[in-house]
């Protein structure tokens, strides 16, 4: 890894892996360092086909962040500017299963980065956070400055990693934080190369649609039809993982632009609602084929609407969402019908 590179944990995951493609085509080199946990090395393959020359200013190193001796020569034997922390357990039922595990692996794991990072004089830090931080908003748009809450052990290690980074920042003010709370990342890069490709079974909504529409699964299940949105299902902000990616090279560079920037929280959305039929619809369209589901009871701790409120992201990082639900739909369809069983079609490790 060059002089000044970009360290990306869990670059080799849905969101990682289509920031690290942004980052080589806008001239960045890129460290990855990922456990594999829920990725595969075929994205990095995948990722430096796209990157073309740029793939040369990509390394990966597999290593995990609760190895602080691991981390800790990560940092001896490269040169970063900045850190974009993707790594981290993100299924919610499992989180309420083995709570340990997550707070171990999330808030340990990032412990030892920010020990590392402040050891070796690296304080740029744009932090993978997310919209579950408000629990259940009582209205929408969720503003950066609604009371914070999360309803489950997963979304409380974000929580608690963007109070850390706060303290983190409270005690030396060198540090320059963003923290990106991500509403519903879905889509696919629109080459059909990259996307996501969840380990077990999936914990969001258009992995399931995928999976279905490829044949892996039977029906999509869908929770709650009885809530007050126009369809009575839940309504959700979908941001294409392209957008969220550009997000990240927005933050990076208003974190090196800006001296004294502090700790911030940023959203990052469309700042539009979509119900789970409408999307069920729009993927019947990209695919050309129905996606049969049934219809149960709501989740506990699901909201009927949670949507973003923008303003702050085109404010501060100059950023929108550009992509739309079609969009989405489109290079999500593309990704599952070339690759119906993910990374595994080539041989991926499960």
């Amino acid at each position: 890894m060059t002089s000044g590179s970009i360290l990306v944990t869990g670059g080799l995951g849905f969101i990682g892996s289509h920031t690290v493609l942004v980052l080589l085509e806008n001239g960045y080199s890129v460290g990855i360092v990922d456990n594999l946990h829920n990725a595969s090395e075929v994205a990095l393959v995948r990722l430096k086909e796209l990157a073309g020359a740029a793939a040369d200013k990509v390394t990966f190193v597999k290593g995990d962040l609760c190895d602080p001796d691991a981390i800790e020569q990560l940092f001896i034997n490269n040169n970063f500017s900045a850190v974009i922390h993707f790594a981290g357990l993100k299924a919610v039922g499992e989180s309420v299963a083995k709570p340990l595990f997550y707070y171990h692996n999330n808030i340990s794991g990032t412990v030892n980065l920010l020990a590392a990072m402040d050891r070796h004089g690296v304080r740029n830090l744009v932090f993978s956070s997310s919209a579950t931080v408000y629990g259940q908003p009582k209205t929408v748009p969720a503003t950066e400055d609604f009371p914070t809450g999360a309803a489950n052990p997963y979304g409380r290690t974000k929580l608690f990693i963007e109070e850390i980074c706060k303290d983190v920042h409270t005690a030396n003010q060198e540090w320059r934080i963003i923290l990106l709370r991500y509403f519903n990342p879905v889509g696919a890069h629109p080459s059909g190369r990259m996307g996501e490709d969840p380990k077990g079974i999936p914990n969001n909504l258009m992995p399931f649609v995928q999976q279905v529409a490829v044949g892996r699964r039977e029906q999509l299940t869908v929770y709650g039809n009885d809530y007050p949105t126009k369809d009575g299902t839940g309504v959700r902000d979908y941001i294409h993982v392209v957008d969220l990616a550009e997000g990240h090279l927005a933050a990076l560079r208003k974190l090196e632009a800006t001296p004294g920037l502090g700790c911030i929280p940023i959203n990052l959305g469309t700042g539009r609602g979509t119900s789970v039929l409408e999307m069920v619809a729009a993927f019947e369209k990209a695919a050309g084929k129905k996606i049969p589901y049934k219809l149960a009871a709501r989740r506990p701790g699901d909201s009927a609407e949670v949507f973003a409120s923008t303003t702050l992201a085109d404010k501060e990082l100059g950023w929108k969402a550009r992509l739309t639900v079609e969009d989405m739909c489109r290079d999500q369809w593309k990704w599952a019908s070339e690759n119906p069983n993910g990374y595994g079609d080539q041989g991926a490790q499960d």
